[in-house]
């Protein structure tokens, strides 16, 4: 029988409700693959970074943070499945994704990385905030652990949020420009079997914006062909509702709204993914 290994992400990566979303999904992954003939054995990313971590043909992972994926990248360099791969899970640090993205022609938001203890640049600040909007900061290495890990801040008082990240011991914040218009969040499968959205003002069970969703969907397949992600969700703004930006992505999100259908995705990709090697 073919072994797995699910590893779960560490809770100071899931907070408050994530934590139990995120949980479901991997296990709702997990049984999708035993009804297909695996056998798995579940681990944390706490014993992973401990260098703990069971030999198997899949791993499943949820990791999000470096020491972690330090510990599996010799996994991916090897060959081995992993999905998602630790380099992808490193590339959606904010400040690999900020030049990852920036790099490229994919619409993304003007962003300043900086340290949260340096003089702030008024000029690029200007840039960032031409209209007098509020200005995003957040933090400049893993997804948000806590509310106050992402605010929107009038401009005056961009320097006491900066103060207020270095004081929590967070190094490098990240200054992004607001982008006007409804926000909407998606959830997809790198082969694209799987791609859902909502808008996020009115919630999965409300009505959506009207929006041009090939272009929301091919922004978001291409964001996450950057980043090497197979397993993805985030977040898109639309100025226009021809013009998206996306504004944010995550390695595996919590499919909340749609997690068994999203499970049985995953689960089927992957069975896809060993197939091919079978015969290739």
């Amino acid at each position: 029988m073919a072994q797995l290994v699910a590893i779960y992400r560490s809770p100071s990566y899931s907070p408050m409700q994530h934590r139990v979303n995120d949980t479901a999904v991997l296990d709702a992954t997990v049984t999708a693959l035993e009804t297909q003939g695996w056998d798995a054995v579940k681990t944390g990313e706490r014993e992973v970074e401990q260098g703990r971590l069971p030999v198997a043909e899949l791993y499943l992972n949820m990791c999000q943070g470096s020491l972690a994926a330090e510990q599996l990248m010799p996994l991916e360099c090897d060959g081995a499945v992993v999905v998602n791969r630790p380099s992808s899970a490193l590339n959606c640090h904010r400040h690999r994704l900020v030049k990852r993205l920036g790099e490229s022609t994919l619409a993304f938001p003007r962003t300043l990385i900086l340290a949260s203890s340096a003089t702030l640049p008024l000029e690029q600040l200007d840039a960032l905030s031409p209209d007098h909007h509020d200005v995003w900061i957040k933090r400049g290495d893993v997804h948000a652990e806590r509310p106050e890990d992402v605010v929107a801040t009038p401009r005056e008082r961009v320097a006491e949020a900066l103060r207020a990240f270095a004081a929590r011991g967070i190094p490098w914040v990240a200054l992004q420009e607001h982008v006007p218009g409804p926000i909407v969040k998606f959830y997809g499968v790198t082969d694209g079997r799987f791609f859902r959205w909502y808008g996020s003002d009115a919630g999965f069970a409300g009505e959506r914006p009207k929006v041009d969703e090939s272009r929301l969907k091919a922004l978001a397949f291409e964001a996450a062909a950057i980043l090497g992600l197979e397993v993805f969700g985030g977040d898109v703004a639309f100025p226009e509702p021809d013009r998206p930006v996306l504004i944010d992505i995550n390695d595996w999100p919590s499919f909340a709204p749609f997690r068994e259908e999203a499970a049985r995705a995953i689960a089927d990709y992957i069975t896809g993914r060993f197939a091919h090697r079978k015969h290739a």
